[in-house]
């Protein structure tokens, strides 16, 4: 047994996005669509979610958060609230971030905002929203505006979250808003998104010069299901380089490889990350699978099992997925190497469990892999948890639950689950014990 201990001003904390937990964002593209029947898992909506917009229900749960020895927390602010009409802004909106934003300041939690986590205001999906490149300078006004207005409570950023996710369940299977099955339409919103965060990425700096500022990437490991086959191992190819390497390759060098466009050049992308933001939940064994042209020809098995079974509600989120800490190890090598230098934040990671079974085994686990990773010199300066509190959790509603805390959705009572107590212990001490742990 031995203690493993994290850098010095390691940031611990968790992950939030507005949509999820504020309430009441009714002025968006994803409310509309919670509200045509089937979309959402048993006819849920965002309503109320944690109720931090009504009922101000942050200020109890950064209390919380600070108990738990958190010192840091990564959050989104909610582009239909800021500007509900083209070009017209809220003082209301604003104020309520500020307040928000205050709130972690005077718990002596650092603040990193992400500007765009999913959802669209109704007018800019009236435009149509990413499929035209008019979203880039609506974009950069946007963010410009909030920078302005919230940059003396923040200087750490997150432009978009998951560019990957924008286009894989909204324009290739069409299971998110706005529901369209179309590749070629799915590469268009890629390239404006990648256009949209390089003129954030300026425009941040411009305003604020001393600013951090970066993307939340997913990234998925993929292996082939059977690594004789030469099939396999090709469809693994393909498909981790448009999941996994294709956007980050741009921002690097700024080129717009194929199937993004035949090699177009967007030379202000180039160099725009300050740091790497890396979401990360498992990984995938693929096959081919000529069937499946949407998916690239390729197939996903079914989870492998990981310590205790998997409930439902586990199975019907990830269940092609397999909880897999040594890829979570490898994935942080492979961005270390990426960029070089550049430092790493973990901007999500975790595991719907709602009878918190799995959750300790699932954080202990992969923050173990961390730690060797920074042992074996990846730059990561922080680690946000997915989630803080039980909430919204987009097409499966409130079914899923990603929680170090519960949310009972008629009384918004917290009750700490015993994951955030094993999270508390690791943030104070700044380390882990190392226990052996059957994987």
């Amino acid at each position: 047994m031995n203690t493993l201990k994290f850098p010095d001003n390691f940031l611990w904390g968790t992950a939030t996005s507005a949509h999820q937990v504020e309430g009441g964002n009714t002025n968006n593209d994803w409310w509309t669509w919670e509200q045509v029947p089937g979309h959402i898992k048993n006819g849920d909506t965002s309503a109320v979610a944690c109720d931090w917009w009504r009922g101000e229900k942050y200020r109890e749960d950064f209390d919380l958060a600070r108990a738990l020895n958190q010192n840091a927390h990564r959050l989104s602010v909610e582009w239909s609230r800021i500007e509900p009409r083209e070009n017209e802004w809220s003082a209301e909106a604003f104020a309520f971030y500020r307040r928000v934003l205050s709130a972690l300041r005077e718990r002596g939690m650092t603040p990193l905002v992400t500007l765009h986590h999913f959802t669209n205001p109704l007018w800019l999906r009236a435009q149509g929203a990413w499929e035209t490149e008019a979203v880039v300078p609506r974009f950069e006004r946007f963010v410009t505006r909030v920078v302005q207005e919230l940059g003396d409570l923040c200087d750490f950023w997150v432009t978009i979250n998951e560019p990957i996710i924008m286009i894989m369940p909204t324009y290739i299977l069409g299971e998110w808003v706005p529901g369209k099955k179309d590749l070629g339409l799915a590469m268009r919103v890629l390239r404006n998104v990648l256009r949209a965060h390089a003129v954030a990425y300026h425009a941040i700096h411009r305003v604020q010069p001393h600013a951090r500022v970066g993307l939340a990437h997913n990234l998925l490991p993929l292996q082939p299901s059977n690594p004789d086959s030469a099939f396999n191992r090709l469809a693994v190819r393909v498909q981790d380089f448009i999941y996994n390497r294709m956007f980050l390759l741009a921002l690097k060098d700024g080129v717009l490889r194929f199937p993004m466009s035949l090699g177009e050049r967007v030379p202000e992308a180039a160099g725009t990350q300050d740091y790497i933001g890396l979401n990360f939940y498992f990984s995938r064994r693929i096959a081919l699978d000529w069937s499946k042209p949407a998916m690239l020809f390729a197939r996903t098995l079914p989870a492998r099992p990981w310590g205790v079974p998997y409930d439902d509600e586990l199975l019907e989120w990830f269940g092609k997925g397999d909880i897999d800490p040594e890829a979570f190890y490898r994935t942080i090598r492979w961005l270390a190497e990426y960029a070089p230098g550049k430092p790493i934040y973990i901007t999500e990671n975790g595991i719907c469990d709602r009878n918190d079974d799995l959750r300790p085994r699932y954080l202990l686990a992969h923050l173990r892999a961390l730690h060797r990773a920074i042992q074996d010199g990846a730059p990561v300066k922080g680690y946000f948890h997915w989630t803080l509190v039980d909430n919204f959790e987009w097409s499966q509603g409130y079914a899923l639950q990603f929680g170090l805390i519960a949310n009972d959705l008629a009384t918004q009572k917290r009750t700490l689950k015993p994951s955030a107590t094993l999270y508390a212990q690791i943030a104070r001490e700044n380390a882990l014990i190392n226990e052996p742990m059957n994987q």
